[in-house]
């Protein structure tokens, strides 16, 4: 299946680490998906069958090298499989709220087959400089045929 997942959507999570998932959003990730640390210090999700091609993915990677290794256990140490619960809810682990350094405002966005989630600051932050290099950002991709 395809997803496309687009927009951004500001939610505040609660003491206990529930966060609203957008309803936009819980239509393709379905009943069940995958949340697991990403890069640049936020939350990946994953509907469940996304995660299972990126699994077979993550297995070819050649277990003899450092890098792979150390990707592979931090990726998956904190992976959780999420079910929203019927006001569409989700429980986020402390490890993942940690590292995404998650306190009350988030941003939830849509990255193509994955979701992301970050804390407010951190999203305005990146937002503000990636808005402020676009053209620069937008000429590095001709070096991956864009």
């Amino acid at each position: 299946m395809k997803y496309m997942f687009m927009g951004e959507f500001r939610h505040t999570i609660d003491a206990k680490g529930r966060l609203i998932m957008p309803a936009k959003f819980r239509e393709d990730l379905g009943t069940e998906f995958v949340l697991t640390r990403g890069m640049d210090n936020c939350i990946f999700g994953y509907p469940l069958d996304e995660w299972q091609q990126l699994e077979e993915k993550l297995k070819k990677l050649p277990l003899a090298k450092k890098d792979a290794r150390a990707f592979v256990r931090f990726f998956y140490s904190a992976a959780v499989e999420c079910v929203p619960d019927k006001q569409g809810r989700i429980n986020i682990p402390q490890t993942l709220v940690t590292h995404a350094g998650l306190e009350k405002d988030c941003v939830l966005i849509g990255v193509s087959n994955r979701i992301e989630i970050w804390s407010q600051a951190k999203w305005d932050s990146f937002s503000e400089e990636a808005e402020e290099n676009f053209d620069e950002i937008a000429e590095n991709m001709l070096d991956f045929d864009f």
